[in-house]
């Protein structure tokens, strides 16, 4: 119990003290957790366990939604590939379909991954060339 408690206070605390770009990063790990969590809970056959956490995956999506900053161009691609996410999420939860959620994880996991390579050129412009050429 003890132990619970303080990773709990550990994870409130690196939330509280995190920048926008680590909260982010938070958030697409979180949403690909939960994708993976509910693949593994479809396979499984546990409707509700399934339910629970595509639901959270939409949660984290609409988030990405209402915070978009419409003042950069990328905004308005970004909605659109979100709100096909969120469409594809809502079927995944209404057939228990792990072949809809294995292609939204796919999407979510891309999105986190360029995330991350964003924030390390953002950190270190210096090496941007070699990080570019390592994404190749």
């Amino acid at each position: 119990m003890l132990a619970q408690n303080a990773y709990q206070q550990y994870k409130e605390k690196s939330i509280q003290t995190a920048s926008p770009e680590e909260l982010t990063l938070m958030l697409y790990n979180g949403l690909v957790k939960f994708i993976m969590r509910g693949i593994d809970a479809v396979e499984k056959n546990k409707t509700e366990e399934a339910h629970n956490n595509i639901i959270r995956a939409q949660d984290i999506i609409q988030e990405f939604m209402a915070t978009l900053d419409k003042k950069y161009e990328i905004a308005a691609s970004l909605e659109l590939l979100y709100d096909y996410m969120l469409r594809r999420l809502i079927e995944a939860n209404t057939h228990k379909d792990s072949a809809i959620l294995g292609e939204v994880l796919d999407m979510a996991k891309q999105l986190r991954d360029t995330w991350e390579q964003a924030m390390k050129l953002a950190k270190h412009p210096r090496k941007m060339p070699e990080l570019v050429e390592q994404a190749k």
